[in-house]
């Protein structure tokens, strides 16, 4: 049996108290502290149970950012959940009527966040330093120029990463993830990209700085009912953002996530993100994940199916020839769209 401490409640444990415990709309939801409750979902040694199958879908019509006009309202008036809640359901019926297995992936419950991030109170992703700007124009202009290699186009579309924060947030489908455990280990697997982290709770160090890994190294360890865990050595290609696009992390970044059974359907989860070379300030990312009917998470055969990438090589090939043969025929060059979207702009504002 674990032992419960004490605790102060620190600005960003309000922030998670109120973006979290008090606006979902599901009724199985309990005190996250309740000990008696919290009996309800231990493993057969003792630990927090978080096994099952969840997914984040029911956070996708929340954004990312507030919006600027509510300031620091945490959460939607009953009128606007009202309405959100009903944008949600019709958007369901419509999807199950007529879409696809995939495009048909639309939770089934709402909540009252105004945005995901929830620290600092203003809900919006601190300022940029000015070295995490500059590295951040530079990829995106390399993105939004005819690729000269695979090298030029992001790890999602070349289908080797997300990241650990990109693999969790809500995107138009793969939202899932499993999650297993052993007396020495915690297992998360990811729908897509099928990528799987192994979070060591033996309690040894992270490994040596000089190793850089695209999902970085997890350590984690319970604090009462909550795991935590602490991601450092990442790679510094990862970014917070969706699909794992956005500014890019620098290898000294950390990432410190919470998992909190709340109920018999709601994992309360958070991150926060500290990396002083590309953001002026940490902030924390919380949401919950929860499971869905008869969700099941897919085999996703990226490399197998990743015709885009060679089809995005081969058109910018084209295009050279087609340039080359202009200019040697004296001819004005042909203008390309090579701009295919505002990749950093904020996510879903």
């Amino acid at each position: 049996m674990q032992r419960h401490r004490k605790v102060s409640i620190t600005p960003v444990a309000a922030a998670l108290a109120v973006a979290l415990g008090v606006i979902g709309s599901s009724e199985s939801q309990v005190a996250g502290g309740s000990a008696t409750a919290a009996q309800q979902w231990r493993t057969p040694w003792g630990h927090p149970n978080l096994e099952g199958t969840w997914s984040s879908d029911d956070v996708r019509g929340i954004p990312l950012q507030r919006p600027e006009e509510l300031g620091t309202r945490a959460e939607q008036t009953d009128e606007e959940f009202a309405e959100r809640q009903k944008g949600n359901d019709a958007q369901v019926a419509r999807l199950r009527e007529g879409g696809t297995a995939f495009l048909a992936e639309r939770g089934v419950r709402s909540f009252r966040q105004t945005s995901l991030v929830v620290d600092p109170a203003n809900g919006r992703v601190p300022p940029l330093t000015a070295e995490g700007q500059k590295r951040t124009d530079e990829t995106q202009a390399r993105r939004r120029s005819r690729p000269s290699s695979w090298e030029d186009r992001s790890l999602y579309d070349r289908c080797l990463t997300r990241g650990p924060i990109g693999s969790i947030l809500p995107v138009i489908y793969g939202n899932g993830l499993e999650i297993h455990q052993t007396p020495n280990d915690v297992v998360i697997r990811y729908e897509m990209i099928h990528e799987t982290r192994i979070i060591s709770l033996d309690a040894k160090p992270h490994v040596n700085e000089a190793i850089k890994m695209y999902m970085g190294d997890a350590r984690g360890h319970f604090e009462g009912e909550t795991l935590v865990v602490e991601t450092k050595n990442l790679i510094g290609k990862t970014a917070i953002g969706l699909n794992g696009n956005g500014p890019p992390l620098t290898p000294s970044a950390s990432l410190v996530e919470r998992f909190t059974r709340v109920a018999d359907d709601r994992i309360d989860y958070s991150v926060t993100v500290t990396d002083p070379e590309t953001y002026t300030a940490p902030f924390t990312i919380a949401f919950p994940i929860t499971p869905q009917p008869d969700y099941v998470v897919l085999p996703y055969e990226c490399h197998e199916g990743n015709r885009a990438l060679a089809n995005i090589l081969s058109a910018a090939r084209a295009e050279d020839r087609a340039i080359a043969e202009a200019r040697a025929k004296g001819l004005p060059e042909p203008k390309f769209n090579n701009d295919d979207g505002p990749i950093f702009a904020p996510a879903r504002e």
